[in-house]
């Protein structure tokens, strides 16, 4: 009798591959992504140019600021749902976690440090924007978003869909159960936005749905981040990509930070799939809408029980 065969997702090498530069392995790459996202909605992505240093420091900072007390982190507010403190839930008791809006912009990220730390803290204010500045992470989101609309063959739009988004970067943290049996520490949903790319410390959790119901754990590496295609890029894509359901199990005592770098469609901006994508073998399956007042319906008791809020809220 054969052992079954471990599912583990796509590793795709991003290694000296730049946005604008002629690179002669541009087209496998680009290959490589398309069939992963459409199979599978994520990847492991190796890429080289977050330093060392910087990925420790990350996550030295992430404790610092999850240690803080709990009446300093709620002064992390947004207008929009999700993206300030978002902790002390009953039914995910270990999940916890902080966003930071425009997070490739010097003066928010100031702002925001200046509110949790009055007096000061210099390490926190520059590890996040080194972390997602438009020289490191954003580069990366770029790049894949723009190998898939040259796959999709509408590389015409790649101007107006990189302008129609902004920068959320989150941070969380999920405390160890304290114990050796597995326990919830975020439900399985899909996300909402373009393109998610997660990069956590090394320990386990993360667990990915592939499309025939089966989990793939993500054993995490100092090397290399998950990315992830969300519910407004699925739709813009016309369902041609996938966005995949995942969640977070935890076991033993050690927390897991991780930190998520996600391209969010701007307030107003309307997510509608471009006429290329729309035929008698792909019909429209979602009715143009705005991401923000997707939110808000997701983000209600009513949204928070559908699994499928997307096609509840705009499938034609």
């Amino acid at each position: 009798m054969g052992s079954e065969v471990t599912l583990k997702l796509p590793v795709i090498d991003f290694t000296n591959l730049k946005l604008e530069a002629n690179n002669p392995n541009w087209e496998e790459v680009k290959s490589q992504v398309h069939k992963a996202l459409v199979e599978y909605g994520c990847f492991e992505a190796i890429f080289d140019k977050v330093p060392l240093d910087l990925r420790k420091a990350i996550f030295g900072a992430l404790q610092d600021l999850f240690d803080l007390p709990l009446q300093t982190k709620i002064l992390n507010v947004s207008k929009k749902p999700y993206h300030g403190y978002v902790g002390q839930y009953p039914m995910v008791p270990l999940f916890e976690s902080m966003g930071i809006d425009d997070a490739t912009i010097y003066d928010k990220v100031e702002s925001m440090t200046n509110i949790l730390w009055p007096d000061g803290n210099q390490s926190f204010r520059h590890v996040p924007l080194k972390f997602s500045n438009a020289y490191i992470l954003s580069e990366l989101d770029q790049i894949i978003r723009k190998m898939v609309l040259e796959s999709l063959g509408i590389e015409k739009y790649l101007e107006e869909h990189m302008n129609s988004t902004n920068y959320l970067l989150r941070v969380m943290k999920y405390k160890g159960p304290q114990t050796s049996d597995t326990k919830l520490g975020l439900s399985a949903h899909t996300d909402k936005n373009i393109v998610t790319i997660l990069y956590q410390n090394q320990v386990e959790g993360l667990e990915v749905l592939t499309k025939d119901g089966k989990w793939i754990s993500y054993k995490p590496s100092p090397e290399s981040f998950v990315v992830m295609i969300g519910d407004s890029l699925h739709a813009w894509s016309n369902g041609r990509l996938h966005s995949p359901f995942h969640r977070v199990m935890m076991s033993g005592n050690e927390a897991r930070y991780s930190t998520g770098l996600f391209s969010i469609p701007k307030g107003g901006s309307i997510i509608k799939a471009p006429e290329e994508l729309v035929d008698e073998e792909h019909p429209l399956l979602f009715k143009p809408f705005d991401h923000v007042e997707f939110l808000k319906y997701y983000y209600t008791e009513k949204g928070q029980a559908d699994s499928f809020a997307l096609r509840t809220y705009c499938g034609v």
